[in-house]
């Protein structure tokens, strides 16, 4: 059942995201470089080297603080990177996703209150990647107020 707050960008739409755009390439040279097989952390350390390399501006292990009714919980979530201070970045090491991870990102970008996020697999073949936008509509953004 697909997330009607959620939506898939596509590259048939002719726009171009360059920022999202950069980072899959960044993403790209790391896998055509390793391959498939290594862990999670790998790939991210490499990513990292190859952000700074390409100049894509970036936070590693990003923290995200979780809300509650106005209150901030002691537990938060944690990002494998942020970029461009508006773009989640995950990294997996599957040899296939589920849909337990794309609700992962989804709710990176309800915490984070940012709109725009990638998922990006480096355990298989060819690397996968899953570019996706939170669409919260003004109205539905909290249940608890009467209207």
């Amino acid at each position: 059942m697909r997330n009607p707050q959620m939506s898939q960008m596509s590259a048939d739409k002719g726009v171009r995201d360059e920022t999202t755009h950069a980072i899959i390439g960044a993403a790209m040279a790391v896998h055509s470089e390793l391959g498939q097989g290594f862990l999670e952390a790998v790939y991210q350390e490499a990513l990292e080297y190859e952000f700074r390399a390409r100049g894509i501006p970036f936070r590693r292990e990003f923290e995200l603080p979780i809300q509650y009714r106005g209150a901030t919980l002691n537990c938060s979530y944690r990002a494998d990177f942020l970029c461009f201070d508006e773009i989640i970045v995950e990294l997996k090491a599957l040899q296939r996703l589920s849909g337990n991870e794309e609700a992962q990102v989804i709710n990176y970008l309800k915490a984070s209150g940012l709109h725009k996020a990638l998922l990006l697999n480096f355990g298989t073949a060819r690397l996968e990647f899953k570019r996706l936008v939170l669409n919260l509509r003004e109205s539905a953004s909290s249940a608890d107020k009467p209207e």
